[in-house]
């Protein structure tokens, strides 16, 4: 079922009642708007006078809802996952902890091919070179021991934004517009590893240790290029700073069609689709995690 995401840029209270998430104003206080907590998949805090209560925050949690809180400067800070998503949970991450290396490079060689193969379709969709990246995609070895993920993200950002664009998170814009995008793709993906019975601090290449999601900064990597057309879409229609209709926008990533053969899903469903594959490739029911191709 696809779930609602609520975005919240005005000074809400914010409440639990049978099971209904209620939405006031201080200012009318006796006029409200409930909405079902399981219709929710991800809650947006921007607002920094948002008032939300206790249960209402268990009740979330519970149903596996992500709420992102967002800082002054009005980007996702933190994040609220449920620590009980999956009632096979203790098991699939005793098999998270016991996997061998040679297992987690092969992952990871599955997740470098699939990111490029998006990047050079991305390029090829919007009428550029795709091709430059098909070496890289076709020779990626276990573990990626040769770097081709970072040499075909080169290529791939020059091509896509120009040679003078550098992919830096200080970097100058369209990168804000990527940020944002990235970190709501991550809070999506850390949703999907834990509904999935999957840790994310448990990672296969991200290993950072100030780093709470480094699972979800692995299997998102193939879905980076959806954010990147959302944002080259923007971008290309003069969109520079972070308004609340470019966030709006950018929202939408979380429902973009993602495809999977014949099958399409909205990017929500798909991410639960690769992450249930990762979580049977974790008790060796298969060897491969299944990623959308982009199109």
């Amino acid at each position: 079922m696809l779930k609602r995401t609520l975005f919240f840029t005005s000074p809400y209270i914010l409440s639990l009642k049978n099971n209904q998430m209620i939405i006031k104003t201080r200012e009318m206080p006796d006029m409200h708007k409930s909405i079902p907590v399981e219709d929710i998949g991800f809650v947006i805090l921007e607002h920094q006078q948002t008032s939300v209560t206790l249960p209402l925050l268990n009740a979330l949690s519970d149903n596996n809802v992500a709420v992102i809180i967002c800082g002054n400067n009005y980007m996702p800070n933190a994040m609220l996952l449920s620590l009980e998503s999956n009632t096979t949970q203790s098991e699939v991450l005793r098999m998270q902890i016991e996997a061998s290396e040679p297992f987690k490079k092969n992952l990871w060689k599955q997740i470098v091919e699939n990111k490029i193969r998006n990047q050079a379709a991305l390029l090829n969709k919007l009428g550029k070179d795709g091709n430059l990246l098909k070496p890289y995609y076709s020779n990626v070895k276990s573990g990626d021991s040769d770097n081709r993920e970072g040499i075909a993200a080169k290529l791939y950002w020059n091509e896509l934004f120009g040679k003078d664009f550098i992919r830096t998170r200080e970097g100058s814009n369209p990168n804000n517009l990527l940020n944002y995008g990235y970190t709501l793709l991550r809070a999506a993906v850390a949703r999907a590893l834990m509904g999935s019975g999957l840790l994310p601090a448990i990672g296969i290449f991200h290993r950072n240790k100030y780093n709470a999601f480094p699972l979800a900064d692995d299997i998102m990597e193939p879905y980076r290029p959806y954010v990147d057309e959302l944002v080259y879409t923007l971008h290309s229609q003069g969109a520079e700073d972070l308004t609340k209709d470019v966030k709006t926008e950018i929202l939408k990533i979380l429902f973009t069609d993602t495809k999977f053969g014949k099958i399409t899903h909205p990017l929500e469903i798909g991410l639960t689709t690769t992450t249930a594959s990762l979580a049977k490739c974790y008790n060796s029911n298969t060897k491969k995690i299944l990623y959308p191709q982009l199109e």
